[in-house]
């Protein structure tokens, strides 16, 4: 018979993308060339109210996984919102206020880095 497994090529790809990413505090921080590409969120879901809360790690690995869809390999994330239901309804994120009791949504800035162009401290 046929075994499904965790680990199909989509799963491992998207898996390794984030890791691919870097994470940085500020622009200052880049030490090479760096262009700005587009920002990119991330966000974690919690189904109903005794599940875990929101878990900001999963919403900015969403994040970083965006940022390497559109090439990125460098980010600054600016800041994580966590909305409650009752916000998810006024955004008409009707959607997201059935499924989720409340939504952690993070936020950055996503860089195309030319890691080759590192200067050295």
């Amino acid at each position: 018979g046929y075994i499904s497994t965790n680990l199909d090529k989509q799963n491992f790809n998207e898996y390794f993308s984030a890791a691919n990413v870097d994470i940085y505090t500020n622009e200052k921080n880049i030490k090479a060339h760096y262009q700005f590409i587009g920002t990119v969120e991330g966000q974690d879901c919690q189904k109903k109210s005794h599940h875990a809360v929101p878990d900001e790690i999963i919403a900015r690995t969403q994040a970083r996984r965006s940022a390497f869809e559109i090439q990125a390999n460098g980010v600054v994330f600016s800041n994580c919102a966590l909305l409650t239901q009752e916000q998810l309804a006024q955004l008409n994120n009707s959607n997201d206020a059935q499924q989720c009791h409340a939504i952690l949504i993070c936020y950055a800035k996503a860089y195309a880095i030319d890691t080759k162009s590192v200067e050295s401290d």
